[in-house]
Parts: structure tokens; C-alpha cells; sequence
């Protein structure tokens, strides 16, 4: 397999001062998987304009250790029309040629932190052979499970003054806050949520609540009081494994415990790790307010609205709100599967040292469910109340999922594989054999967010006393429609938190 990388990626990667610390990730995989490092004439051509020699010079050498393609593929007609109709300006134009190299199939993938490659990438049908870094590391972690050593126990809350200050994970912080170790030091006694590979720092989130009080006269324009939770800390490296949305939803959860009115995050666009992150803030709801004047610079503030709210379009960006105006369903989950897909959602009579999180599934918030009900009929914003089964006793409601599409007529398993890979419970030859266990009734994909998990566990017999089930032989089975007067017993039954709900 040959991997393209883009200019953005060779210059991280061999320039003196690494900004993006994902990098070493990346190299370390392409090698562990086998990929041929690729660069393109552009690259090379694009060295040979910096300005400082000395730094040409030795970048020449070390592109010595790249394979470089010695000619440049002829413009393919579709391309040309994506080029016409996007591309501005001579760097537009280069991209879209390293596009080419893909879409005329003498690469397999394209590697490049730059955005607007990939709406060019759409437009070719080639979206699925050009990636980001973290992309790609999901891709190469999903189809390569064997090649994994991470040891990354579940995220657990930490006293700053128990983590190591001296990390290299902390090194971008120091470089944008000159007295980032001054006030770290100062939080000793505060927690923190971390994940840790080996003792070293994968992820760190350090959430603060402020309520009507607080002064926010350094951002403009000025907040109008309200209770608040800030994101004080957070940077997740660059893994394959989605700790971004394992940590975002950690942040949901408080900010729904505190019954906070809105979050939000002040961060520097420096880096491409942290525009990564305030991406994905994005894609949740967060939205660009205005500026914190901070004695370190300009810091851009992000806000997320958190009153109740459902935004049946997206439901992402009014996670993790719910309407009853929309169907609910109950599904039933088998239990070797269910703390798979949920670990938040783990029984007390399982050991959480069996569900390391090393697997990007469990980490999503954006989840795969792989069916063959009878019943059908979800719709995006859909309800699923899920039943991990087990008997009178053992059988229990246990999470809360929100439907955000369902994919049918899937074309053979290579196309199921390919929908499912990252967010799915099943390795490559489970999902194949999901798809002929019966050609008559092939399977449907359900995307869903995993929105809530219960304080309480309600068993089928407490289900039956209720009048959620019928008796033990009308367990779910697939998807099945149940009332809002049954949902409201199962809310209440297993104190689930009721402003979820938006009226």
C-alpha cells in the first residue's frame, strides 16, 4: 500500500519544532502497517522555496527516506472539472494534483491535514481514500486490531498534583500559556480527568463551574450572567481511538449534572491538534462567540448552549436532548456486546478491568447497531431505550439512544464492512458473517448517538410488574415501539434525569 503524504505532513514531521506531537503516531503506524511513504514533485518543489537554506539542506537529506514519485500523473477529465470549479489559486491547484495521484490510482490513500482537500475528495468519490491524521489512525487501528499495544485503562479523575508536569503531552501548552506550569502547580488539590497509556498522557480535561458571579471582563463581547461550565484544559493526541468523544462526553454529563445554562472554551488556533479539537466542538454545537484578551494573546471562545432544546435537523448540536414528539423503540442487545458498545453503561457484576479502552467503538459517541428486525421504521431523531438481555433477573434497561439515520440496501458485505468498521461492536469477519447468516433477510444499519446511561438498572421482572413487558415471553426482540407512558415508567423507575426532556 502507497500513502501520499502532503507537504503539511513532511514539513510537521521533519521540522525542528514539532507543533502537532500526532505525527510520531502517524510514522509509527504507516510503518507498523506496511505503508510505502510517499511524496509528490510538488513537495519537493515546495522545500526548495523556503528561505532559509540551511533549513533546505537538511530537509533534502532527510526526504531521502521517502519514496518519491518521479512523475506527475496526466489531470483526469473529472478532476479538471473539480479543479475549474474549486480551485483559486496555484496552492488550490496543487492540491487537487495530489488528488489526481489518488483518483488515477497510482497511490492509495492521501494523508493532509488541510480541510478543503476533502471537499474536493467528495465531490471525485474518493472521500474514502483521503484522511486527516487522526482519520487515518482510525482507519489503521479498525483494520488492524493485532498491531495495537495500547494499554489505555478507562478514564479516570486524577489530583493534578499526582500527574506529571513534566510530560511531554503538556509541551503546547507551555508554548502558548507562559505560565501554564505556575498555574498548574497552583491546582494541586483539584481533579482532572486523564487517560494514560503506560503512565504517559493520552488525554486531559479539566472542567470548571462558575455560576452568576464570575467575571468575564477580558471577553468580548461580555458574557451576561449565567451559570456557566468552562472547559479549562483540554487536549486529546492524535490515537485512533476517539478520546475526543469519549472526554466530550464526560463534558455533556457534567454540565448536565450541574444544571449548568451553557459551556464554554477559550483556545489558541495555533496548532493543528488544537483546531482538530475545536472541529469536533463544533460538530457538537459549539459555536465562535468572540475573542478572551489574555496577557498570551487573542484566544478564540466557543459556547454551547445548554438549556433544553432538540434540533430534530441535528441532533448533535442539542445533545443530549431529547423529544417525546418522536417514536421510541426498545432493542434488545446481547451481553457480550453491550458494555462493548457502552462502556459507560458497565453492571456492577462486570469488571472494568475487561473493558480497557483500547477500541475506538467504545470511545464514539456516534455509534453503529446492526439489525434485522422486522420492524424497520426509525427515523432520525427516533428514541431507543436498549435491553441488555438475561433472564427475569438479569435481563436489564440500561441506555438511551438517539436515532440519527438508518442505512438499508446495502450492497454486498465489502460496503456493510466499510459502514460499520469504526463504530461497530464486530470485527471484519463478524460483519461478514453477519451478512450471510441469511440472504433473505439481509441487515440494516441503525447510526445512533449514545446519549444516556440510567443510575439504576430496571430487570425484565420489574419491567413486567411495571407494564413496561407483557411477561417473559414478550422481551424485545429487535425493535419495538413502546409509549410514552411506558417510557416515562422507565425514566422515572431508574431515576433518569428528566430535564433531558424537552417539552
Amino acid at each position: 500500500m502507497r500513502a501520499l503524504l502532503d507537504t503539511n505532513i513532511v514539513i510537521h514531521r521533519e521540522t525542528n519544532k514539532v507543533r502537532n506531537q500526532s505525527i510520531g503516531t502517524l510514522f509509527k503506524w504507516l510503518d507498523k502497517a506496511n505503508y510505502e511513504k510517499c511524496i509528490h514533485p510538488i513537495t519537493i518543489d515546495e522545500i526548495q522555496r523556503h528561505k532559509d537554506k540551511e533549513k533546505i539542506r537538511t530537509l533534502n537529506i532527510k526526504l531521502e527516506s521517502y519514496t518519491r514519485l518521479k512523475t506527475i500523473a496526466q489531470m483526469a477529465k473529472k478532476v479538471q472539472m473539480v479543479s475549474d470549479e474549486y480551485d483559486k489559486n496555484p496552492n488550490d491547484l496543487n492540491d487537487t494534483k495530489l488528488l489526481n495521484e489518488v483518483y488515477q490510482g497510482r497511490v492509495d490513500i492521501l494523508i493532509s491535514e488541510d480541510k478543503r482537500l476533502r471537499n474536493k475528495a467528495s465531490k471525485l468519490g474518493i472521500l474514502d481514500q483521503v484522511f486527516s491524521i487522526n482519520g487515518f489512525l482510525e482507519k489503521v487501528i479498525s483494520e488492524n486490531p493485532g498491531l495495537l499495544n495500547y494499554d489505555v485503562l478507562s478514564v479516570t479523575k486524577k489530583y493534578f498534583g499526582n500527574i506529571n508536569l513534566c510530560d511531554t503531552f503538556f509541551d503546547t501548552f507551555r508554548s502558548d500559556y507562559s505560565e501554564f506550569n505556575q498555574w498548574f502547580n497552583k491546582k494541586a488539590d483539584e481533579t482532572a480527568y486523564v487517560s494514560l497509556n503506560k503512565e504517559r498522557l493520552l488525554a486531559f480535561l479539566y472542567l470548571k463551574l462558575e455560576d452568576k458571579t464570575e467575571n468575564y471582563n477580558d471577553i468580548s463581547p461580555l458574557f451576561s450572567p449565567k451559570r456557566r461550565l468552562k472547559i479549562g484544559t483540554f487536549k486529546v493526541a492524535s490515537n485512533g481511538l476517539r478520546l475526543g468523544e469519549r472526554f466530550l462526553k464526560i463534558i455533556f454529563d457534567n454540565a448536565l449534572k450541574s444544571n449548568v445554562e451553557e459551556i464554554y472554551v477559550t483556545a489558541f488556533d495555533k496548532s493543528d491538534e488544537q483546531n482538530r479539537l475545536l472541529k469536533m466542538l463544533e460538530d457538537w454545537g459549539f459555536k465562535e462567540y468572540g475573542i478572551k484578551n489574555s496577557i498570551n494573546g487573542k484566544e478564540k471562545v466557543l459556547v454551547r448552549k445548554f438549556t433544553p432544546d432538540f434540533i430534530l435537523s441535528n441532533p448533535q448540536h442539542s445533545f443530549p436532548f431529547i423529544s417525546l414528539d418522536q417514536q421510541i423503540y426498545l432493542c434488545s442487545i446481547y451481553p457480550e456486546y453491550h458494555t462493548e458498545l457502552f462502556p459507560d453503561s458497565i453492571l456492577t457484576t462486570e469488571s472494568k478491568m475487561d473493558f480497557k479502552e483500547h477500541k475506538p467503538h467504545r470511545n464514539a459517541l456516534k455509534k453503529v447497531f446492526i439489525s434485522r428486525s422486522i420492524n424497520r421504521n426509525l427515523k432520525p431523531g427516533d428514541i431507543i431505550l436498549f435491553y441488555r438481555t438475561g433472564g427475569y433477573y438479569k435481563g436489564v434497561v440500561t441506555t438511551l439512544g438517539l436515532v440519527e439515520g438508518t442505512i438499508f440496501n446495502i450492497k454486498d458485505e465489502e460496503e456493510l464492512i466499510l459502514k460499520c468498521r469504526k463504530r461497530s461492536v464486530f470485527t471484519d469477519a463478524e460483519l461478514k458473517k453477519h451478512w450471510n447468516w441469511d440472504k433473505s433477510s439481509r441487515p440494516f444499519i441503525v447510526n445512533f448517538l449514545y446519549t444516556y446511561t440510567f443510575p439504576k438498572r430496571l430487570n425484565l421482572a420489574k419491567l413486567i410488574e411495571l407494564g413496561v413487558i407483557k411477561d417473559t415471553n414478550s422481551a424485545p426482540r429487535g425493535f419495538e415501539l413502546i409509549s410514552k407512558e411506558k417510557f416515562w415508567k422507565v425514566l422515572k423507575g431508574s431515576h433518569g434525569n428528566e430535564s433531558i426532556i424537552v417539552n
